[in-house]
C-alpha cells in the first residue's frame, strides 16, 4: 500500500507543518489537583516525527484529542499535561488545545477543517490510533494541503500490512477482550489467514456457552451463538480455554474451577461463580501453541488483568509472546500495558499504539486516515 512519506513534502525549511498526533494518554488526577500522566508511551512515539520536522526548520504545530468532552471545554481533559511532557523532549513544538472542545472535530465539520488549517502549509498524519475516524482533524486536512504519513503511522501501516500479506508461519493470532460482538468481524477475517486463532478473555465464554457448556455467571452475549456454533464446526483453528479462574458472587478470593473447551469438555463452571482469567492448563496449552509459531498477533487481554487475582493468564500470555524468538505485534490498550507493566516490551518486535484502529485495519485493509493521505494534493 502506497501512503506518502516524509520525504515526499520536499523541503520543509520555512515551512508550517500542521501534525496529527495521538495524545490521548491515561492521566490520573492527584489529590492537590494536578494530573499526572500515567504511561506517555504515545507521546514518545511521536517524538520522531516532531524532530525530524524541527531538525529541518520547520515550524511544527502538533495537535491531538483527549478523551471525550462532546464538543466543549473540559479543564479535566484539557491538553496541558501532555503538551508540557512534550516540551520536556521538543520544547520548539506548538502543541493546539484538544481538538474535542470543538464539535466540529467529531462532526467532520468543514469550517473547523479550514479553520484548523489557517496558516498552515503542510500536513503530517501521525496519529494511528485515530486513523480509523472520519473526523476533521483526520481526514479534513489532506483535501486541502500536500500531506503525508508520520513515521509512527508509516509504520504501523506497513508492519499490520506484512501480517497480512506474508507472515512467516506458523501464524497465530491472540485475541481477548470482554465482547465477542466487537470483535466478530475481525475473528471471521483472521480465520482465513492465521494458522491457529487463540481466544481468552469474556469472549471466550460466549464460544464455550454457544456450544452448551455451563459457563455459570460469566459474561456471554446469545445474539452471537449461532455464529459462534458456525465458527467452531467450519473451522479447526480456533483454541479456547480448557480451565479458567473464577469468582464466586460471595467471594472476595478467585478460585480455579475448570470451564472446560469445545473438543474435550473438562467441566462445568459453577452456578454463581463468573470466569474472569485463564486458568493455569489453559496458559500452559496456550504457551505451547506460542512457542511454535513464527509469527504472533496479540490484541485484548486474556482476563481481568487490571485485577491482580485475574491477571496470571495474561501475564503468561505476555511472556510466551515476548519469548517465542518470532516476529511479535501487540496492539490494544490493556494487552499492550501488560507488556509495558511486566518490562517486556524491549522483546516485541511492535508494541502498537492503535486499539480500534488496528483491528479495523486487520479486518477491512484499510483505514479512512490512510486513504485521505493517499488521495491528498501532490
Amino acid at each position: 500500500m502506497f501512503i506518502p512519506q516524509l520525504e515526499d513534502l520536499g523541503d520543509v525549511k520555512g515551512k508550517t507543518v500542521l501534525v496529527r498526533c495521538d495524545f490521548n494518554v491515561p492521566i490520573t488526577k492527584k489529590e492537590n489537583g494536578e494530573f499526572e500522566i500515567v504511561d506517555d508511551f504515545r507521546i514518545r512515539s511521536s517524538i520522531p516525527t516532531l524532530k525530524w520536522l524541527v531538525d529541518r526548520g520547520a515550524k511544527v504545530i502538533a495537535c491531538s484529542h483527549i478523551g471525550r468532552p462532546h464538543g466543549k471545554a473540559d479543564p479535566d481533559l484539557s491538553i496541558a499535561p501532555m503538551a508540557k511532557r512534550l516540551h520536556e523532549y521538543l520544547p520548539e513544538v506548538e502543541v493546539l488545545e484538544n481538538l474535542r472542545f470543538s464539535k466540529g472535530e467529531e462532526e467532520n465539520d468543514d469550517a473547523f477543517v479550514k479553520e484548523l488549517i489557517k496558516g498552515v502549509d503542510l500536513y503530517v498524519d501521525d496519529a494511528f490510533g485515530a486513523a480509523h475516524r472520519m473526523h476533521a482533524s483526520i481526514v479534513g486536512p489532506p483535501k486541502y494541503l500536500r500531506s503525508a504519513a508520520g513515521r509512527l503511522l508509516a509504520k504501523e501501516a506497513q508492519v499490520l500490512s506484512s501480517l497480512l500479506e506474508a507472515p512467516e508461519r506458523p501464524f497465530v493470532a491472540i485475541m481477548g477482550g470482554s465482547k465477542v460482538s466487537d470483535k466478530m468481524g475481525l475473528i471471521k477475517a483472521m480465520l482465513n489467514k492465521v494458522d491457529s486463532l487463540i481466544l481468552g478473555g469474556g469472549m471466550a465464554f460466549s464460544f464455550l456457552a454457544a456450544t452448551g457448556h455451563s459457563v455459570g455467571d460469566s459474561m456471554v452475549e446469545p445474539d452471537e451463538f449461532d455464529t459462534c456454533r458456525h465458527l467452531l464446526d467450519s473451522t479447526n483453528k480456533i483454541i479456547l480455554p480448557v480451565d479458567c479462574v473464577a469468582l464466586g458472587a460471595d467471594e472476595k478470593f478467585g478460585r480455579e474451577c475448570q470451564s472446560g473447551k469445545a473438543e474435550d469438555f473438562d467441566g462445568d463452571i459453577p452456578s454463581g461463580w463468573k470466569g474472569l482469567d485463564i486458568g493455569p492448563k489453559s496458559s500452559g496449552m496456550f504457551r505451547e501453541v506460542i512457542m511454535n509459531s513464527k509469527t504472533i498477533l496479540w490484541n485484548g487481554p486474556l482476563g481481568v488483568c487490571e485485577d491482580p487475582r485475574f491477571s496470571a493468564g495474561t501475564l503468561a500470555v505476555a511472556t510466551a509472546v515476548a519469548h517465542f524468538g518470532g516476529f511479535s505485534v501487540v496492539g490494544g490498550g490493556d494487552s499492550a500495558a501488560a507488556i509495558e507493566q511486566a518490562g517486556l516490551a524491549k522483546y516485541i518486535s511492535h508494541l502498537s499504539t492503535g486499539g480500534g484502529a488496528s483491528l479495523e485495519f486487520l479486518e477491512n485493509g484499510d483505514l479512512p486516515g490512510l486513504k485521505a493521505l493517499r488521495e491528498s494534493p501532490t
